[in-house]
């Protein structure tokens, strides 16, 4: 009886401890649940708020983790989480400037790991622009730098000397076209670049033909400025710089309007105004921008031409035309004259059609 009591009592003991084990290992799991559930919604769980597929974050050079929470803020349902993940990570030790993308469903671990090593780089644009200060304001809505910064690194005195630009002829070195750059590039090294893509541009083909224009690729850069002015049809430009090209080979002047507007918006100060028509009274404007006063190209570019304005006077068109004005019949293109009175008569239908539509400046 003792001995049954015995065994008895052991396997009540041993079920006991049975359910002992049990209950911990259930805490365990329910422990190992709590802190899966916690990992998870810390570090894997989707931490998006935005409803697009992708959005786009700048982070600034020199950027506190406060500033990078400004910046990702709007995009997270849960800030808490991500700020904890991210000092989990290193990440607000460790910050990087530049342009990233997320996207729509991506967690925490995901997030910090894209704008901690995944800078995309950016197309920039430009074209078309009269002054540095215009491509200083263009370019700073596309890159980290202001526009003050990018302006002052344009001007600089040791760069410009060193490289054999001046303030009229500097904007003749940014090429107008569609460049791949990160967004936290420097001004500085924005500005080198533009300066090496202006060799590239000017390749031996192109020089060899600016060669025999007897001119320099800077002063081919200031004849298409007026092209450029001239016509906004591609297929016409050829022809205009052919006359021109005539003009420079017999020693006459440029005599272009555009180079009185732009010598005149020099004179006034003011770049905004909106000219249509140019007046006798402003031929008279006495300044190296003006092609009715002084002979040969302007010191600078009067804009910023586009590759096929520069093409076209490399390439221009084999003619004996010297005179051009603008077609009423054709909208947009020219009438040719080879002599003076051909394009007075020319010049005399179009100076009736401005009337006619009340354009007197």
């Amino acid at each position: 009886m003792k001995l049954f009591t015995n065994v008895f009592n052991l396997q009540h003991k041993i079920m006991y401890l049975r359910k002992i084990l049990i209950a911990v290992a259930l805490l365990g799991l329910l422990g190992m649940a709590v802190f899966a559930y916690f990992v998870y919604q810390n570090i894997f769980a989707p931490n998006t708020a935005f409803q697009n597929k992708e959005a786009h974050v700048y982070i600034p050079t020199n950027a506190s983790f406060n500033e990078v929470m400004e910046e990702v803020r709007p995009l997270l349902k849960n800030e808490t989480t991500f700020e904890r993940v991210a000092k989990r990570k290193g990440y607000v030790d460790n910050i990087k400037a530049g342009h990233y993308l997320l996207q729509k469903g991506m967690n925490n671990n995901e997030i910090i790991n894209t704008i901690r090593s995944k800078n995309i780089p950016i197309q920039v644009k430009f074209n078309n622009q009269e002054r540095l200060e215009e491509l200083a304001g263009h370019i700073a809505k596309q890159i980290e730098p202001d526009s003050i910064t990018l302006l002052e690194t344009f001007r600089e005195a040791e760069f410009l000397q060193s490289s054999n630009y001046s303030e009229e002829t500097a904007i003749g070195m940014y090429v107008p076209n569609t460049y791949e750059f990160y967004w936290n590039t420097t001004a500085e090294d924005f500005r080198e670049r533009m300066a090496t893509e202006f060799q590239r541009f000017w390749n031996t083909s192109r020089k060899e033909k600016a060669k025999a224009l007897d001119m320099t690729p800077l002063e081919v850069i200031s004849l298409a400025a007026i092209v450029q002015k001239e016509t906004a049809k591609v297929d016409e430009r050829p022809r205009v710089a052919g006359v021109y090209v005539n003009r420079i080979r017999l020693g006459m002047p440029l005599q272009a309007d555009p180079t009185v507007i732009y010598a005149k918006k020099r004179m006034d100060n003011d770049f905004n105004q909106v000219i249509k028509r140019v007046l006798y009274r402003d031929l008279t404007i006495d300044s190296p921008y003006n092609t009715y006063k002084y002979r040969g190209v302007p010191p600078g570019p009067i804009t910023m031409p586009d590759i096929s304005s520069i093409d076209a006077v490399l390439n221009y068109e084999h003619h004996d035309y010297l005179y051009f004005v603008a077609d009423v019949t054709n909208f947009g293109y020219h009438k040719f004259a080879k002599t003076l009175t051909q394009h007075n008569q020319n010049k005399a239908a179009y100076v009736r059609w401005l009337s006619q539509q009340g354009v007197n400046r």
